[in-house]
């Protein structure tokens, strides 16, 4: 389902398959959307125009799930298991894509986002440590902290 920010906010079908497609990704110019879809036996990273109609391009080819567009629109990662790839995409008047590349392999969490540039990437490490409890620790005026440990006129 899409549901548009302007105009008549309707929410309005978008993919009808009897596949399963989530993971949604606009690219930076809003005219494409690249997705996961189990439409050949595993899930896989798919491209179509939106709001169409048009075609539909596979772009994965071993697998692929988490797609994130680079801030220029020509380039489209995902992961892959434990690789993050990545491909060249000419999203242009008619759409192609060209032949994934493996950028690193790690053990990281779900959940990452590219810089900017492309050339960097925010994830977190998986460690055997996380088969446990999870923490996360706040800290909260840390400004005032810092200001008591390091005076003003001192670098």
């Amino acid at each position: 389902m899409a549901l548009p920010l302007f105009g008549e906010r309707r929410p309005r079908q978008f993919l009808l398959t009897p596949s399963r497609e989530s993971e949604p990704a606009f690219s930076p110019d809003g005219r494409w959307i690249a997705y996961r879809s189990d439409e050949s036996g595993r899930l896989e990273i798919y491209v179509t125009p939106y709001p169409g109609p048009g075609g539909r391009w596979q772009i994965s080819t071993q697998g692929g799930t988490e797609a994130v567009w680079a801030r220029d629109g020509r380039e489209l990662f995902y992961r892959s298991g434990d690789k993050m790839m990545s491909v060249a995409v000419d999203a242009g008047r008619e759409f192609r894509a060209g032949t994934p590349r493996l950028l690193f392999e790690g053990r990281y969490h779900d959940t990452y986002d590219v810089a900017p540039d492309g050339q960097r990437f925010l994830m977190i490490a998986e460690s055997e440590r996380d088969l446990g409890e999870t923490r996360l620790q706040v800290v909260l005026g840390w400004f005032g902290d810092l200001r008591r440990r390091v005076p003003s006129g001192k670098s």
